[in-house]
């Protein structure tokens, strides 16, 4: 297909795979013909739309504004121009659903929203900046005043148990490299894109499709549910409790 914009993906990863929803989502603004499909050899492929610098670009300096004053932990968001796109899945989640907002306590969602779009906007002006990379290309997030921020642990690279390591880096406020295209892109696909839990809300588990056949945005719900003819196979993945307050997406597996 002419124009095709190809991302490495890997489908196991929740976050990356809901990256790539986002990104058609931010895209269809722009460009209502676009279409975006994983092409079963480890890319997420966008088509009729713009250069995909063009189109990190406008994300990066588009406008994040909480939709909500007297809330800075879960307000909603506006993403403002070109896009004017609201984000506040985590406020209308179903009780079986609402397990998919992983950040909780005295994480502010605005400010670390900001935060990673700082950071993609750092990697997208290097030099050596690998577009089909954008998914596994790490980064710092930061505020205004330098401060980092922790991501929203929706990339499953970062599910480690903290028994694993023999400490919780939340607990010592140890920061560490996030993939902030992944974390913030991810925010912007669960918009639409929610997927199924599997068994009983408490467990926490989601499921969803790939799919292969290039489709518009209005038709991405209905894959990921597995609702459309020649769907991939099924991945399952758990936004598990990394401490008593937080969670973070684990590696998916096929059903």
């Amino acid at each position: 297909m002419d124009n095709e914009i190809k991302i490495e993906v890997d489908l196991t990863n929740p976050g990356q795979y809901f990256a790539g929803c986002g990104l058609l989502e931010l895209a269809a603004k722009l460009s209502p013909e676009a279409l975006g499909w994983f092409d079963g050899a480890g890319n997420f492929c966008l088509a009729h739309t713009p250069p995909l610098t063009e189109l990190l670009a406008a994300i990066v300096n588009a406008k994040i504004t909480a939709l909500d004053d007297h809330d800075i932990y879960a307000s909603p968001l506006q993403i403002g121009k070109p896009f004017n796109l609201r984000l506040d899945w985590w406020k209308n989640a179903a009780h079986d659903t609402s397990a998919l907002k992983t950040w909780a306590g005295t994480m502010e969602g605005p400010r670390i929203a900001r935060a990673l779009q700082r950071a993609v906007k750092t990697l997208i002006e290097t030099s050596n900046f690998a577009p089909e990379k954008l998914f596994t290309i790490d980064g710092v997030a930061d505020t205004d005043d330098g401060k980092k921020v922790e991501p929203f642990y929706f990339d499953a690279k970062r599910a480690v148990d903290a028994r694993d390591v023999g400490f919780s880096p939340n607990d010592i406020k140890w920061e560490t490299y996030a993939t902030p295209a992944v974390e913030l892109l991810c925010l912007v696909g669960l918009q639409r894109a929610v997927p199924a839990p599997l068994g009983k809300p408490r467990q926490r588990q989601f499921v969803y499709h790939g799919w292969t056949r290039p489709l518009p945005i209005t038709l991405i719900a209905a894959a990921v549910n597995g609702l459309l003819p020649d769907v991939a196979p099924a991945y399952c993945f758990e936004s598990w409790r990394r401490d008593d307050k937080h969670k973070a997406f684990k590696t998916a597996c096929h059903l």
